[in-house]
């Protein structure tokens, strides 16, 4: 599918693109345009909620300072197994605490 569409193109499209971008390899966004400009994007329903929900976390001031200390712990390799956690949480096979 090609991921740009005019107005007009879209318009008789509208039926046929949640299909088209269910399949789309690009991850469902298509570029709509009125006269050459882009206009409007169209996207997935999952691709839009995947946007708000980082939007949401990345305006948080608390969760984007316990990501980027989670990140520089990763890059220091001060990991916690699975196992380890699972021990501390009383995780057994697969149950919840």
């Amino acid at each position: 599918m090609d991921n740009t569409l005019s107005i007009a193109e879209a318009r008789n499209r509208l039926t046929q693109l949640p299909e088209e971008l269910a399949r789309s390899p690009e991850g469902g966004a298509v570029t709509v345009t009125r006269r050459g400009q882009p206009v409007l994007a169209v996207v997935s329903w999952e691709l839009y909620e995947s946007i708000m929900e980082t939007l949401d976390i990345m305006s948080d001031p608390e969760l984007m300072a316990a990501l980027r200390q989670s990140v520089q712990e990763a890059q220091q390799e001060n990991l916690v197994s699975w196992d380890t956690v699972k021990s501390q949480l009383n995780l057994q096979n697969g149950q919840s605490p």
